[in-house]
């Protein structure tokens, strides 16, 4: 088991500048990812022009979080997870390169769950072309990329949750791996409960193998990535807000614990 646990360093305010934003994306090996990825930071740029704006992944594309904050030097910075949910990333290899690097970071919630992110995913299924009143014979499925950590998969059922409120019909969250139920169990159980028109929501931040995978096992209609949807950029910046609220520049250190 790990913890974080944080020390205060010299605040934003003592040293005269403005903490860059870092957005903490996962990396992928579908090369469109990465273009999603620096479309989206072009539209945090243009809502907030004089904010440094600067990438890093944790693993499979550069530039990685490592090389980001040496870039950085020791100034500030907010590290916003570019993720949905609560998980290992999040918990543990986003704190170990923060606390490896000589930069003053403190580290923003994931994107999810919130109601900015349900605007994405709600916007994407109109686009697939959700019914705007849709029947008792209309659900959807979320599809997420799925963790064991058990806080992910409750922010995974909270997003459901908030989506369903939304659309007033009901909503599944399903994985592509590592949780239950699959997607294509979702489906079937919504099926057997009678409902014709299963609808998925690709709950991912770009194009990639698990989208791909999902989409791939949809009966009807399967909404795209939420990629650079408006709602996503204005999301990163609220994260970011509310972590500069915290007042100190933080230096995040992981821990062991018995």
């Amino acid at each position: 088991m790990t913890a974080t646990t944080v020390t205060s360093s010299r605040t934003t305010a003592a040293t005269g500048g403005t903490p860059a934003l870092v957005v903490v994306a996962h990396g992928s090996r579908d090369p469109r990812a990465l273009g999603t990825v620096r479309a989206l930071l072009d539209r945090v740029r243009a809502l907030r022009p004089a904010l440094p704006v600067c990438l890093g992944h944790v693993e499979l594309n550069e530039p990685l979080l490592p090389d980001t904050l040496t870039a950085l030097g020791d100034g500030s910075a907010v590290l916003v997870p570019l993720l949905l949910s609560r998980g290992y990333h999040v918990k543990r290899d986003i704190p170990e390169m923060a606390a490896a690097s000589p930069a003053r970071t403190r580290q923003a919630a994931p994107l999810g769950p919130h109601p900015l992110l349900v605007d994405a995913l709600h916007a994407r299924l109109l686009e697939a072309g959700w019914p705007t009143h849709p029947g008792p014979d209309h659900a959807v499925v979320l599809a997420s990329a799925g963790s064991r950590d058990p806080e992910s998969r409750a922010d995974t059922a909270r997003t459901a949750a908030l989506l369903a409120a939304r659309l007033g019909v009901p909503v599944a969250p399903a994985y592509a791996s590592a949780a239950a139920p699959t997607v294509g169990e979702a489906i079937r159980a919504l099926r057997a409960r009678g409902h014709r028109h299963v609808a998925v929501a690709s709950c991912f931040t770009a194009p990639g193998r698990f989208a791909t995978q999902c989409a791939a096992q949809a009966p009807w209609i399967t909404s795209a990535p939420l990629g650079t949807h408006p709602s996503m950029a204005h999301l990163l910046l609220h994260r970011y807000d509310e972590a500069v609220k915290t007042g100190s520049d933080l230096k995040f250190r992981a821990m062991a614990t018995p």
